[in-house]
């Protein structure tokens, strides 16, 4: 019998704010069926394991950072969209660290592809037509845009900033006007 007000949704939820709490590598489901007061065999009505919940976890925080990116990028450009876009991802790892360690869980390739993380890549893309970068440039540009976002969202959050000046606030506004400056100045690509 399906235990009542449990679904796969209402898990995903519950293991998402665990995640906050303790961090998404301590996500189990002995954890969150703790959070139900059931035993974890009450849970495989609606997972199937523990990859099962972690995935929906990733799922959940893809589809809110990209609902606040979309929210973000309305209406800008160019910096102004730049600036906003690693605001989103800033932001929402200092409120949500364990979500945004689950927004970088490995998808299989089917599972990404009907993922929110197609959102955040259009929306990058989208962000990048401000600085007219032609393929394969805009590709390497949203790579390093995502390396630079993550890089220092990561470092940040892990203390990596904590014991030297200037303040990380400055630090980042010194960062995203060098990722401007990169884009508007692009380098031609060398010919082979």
């Amino acid at each position: 019998m399906v235990r009542a007000g449990l679904s796969a949704e209402r898990l995903a939820r519950a293991g998402a704010e665990l995640a906050d709490e303790v961090g998404f590598d301590q996500v189990t489901l002995s954890a969150v069926a703790r959070r139900f007061d059931v035993k974890v065999a009450s849970l495989y009505s609606h997972v199937r394991n523990s990859q099962d919940l972690k995935t929906r976890i990733a799922l959940l925080a893809l589809e809110e950072l990209a609902d606040r990116a979309a929210d973000a990028l309305a209406g800008r450009s160019g910096k102004e969209a730049l600036t906003a876009l690693a605001n989103v991802y800033r932001d929402y790892a200092r409120e949500h660290p364990g979500r945004y360690a689950a927004a970088r869980f490995r998808l299989d390739p089917q599972t990404a592809a009907a993922s929110a993380g197609v959102r955040h890549a259009r929306m990058t893309r989208a962000l990048l037509r401000g600085y007219d970068l032609p393929e394969p440039d805009r590709t390497h540009a949203v790579r390093l845009l995502g390396s630079v976002f993550h890089g220092y969202v990561s470092l940040e959050a892990e203390g990596g900033f904590d014991h030297s000046a200037p303040d990380t606030q400055e630090t980042w506004t010194r960062v995203l006007d060098a990722l401007d400056a990169l884009l508007r100045a692009w380098p031609a690509a060398p010919n082979h």
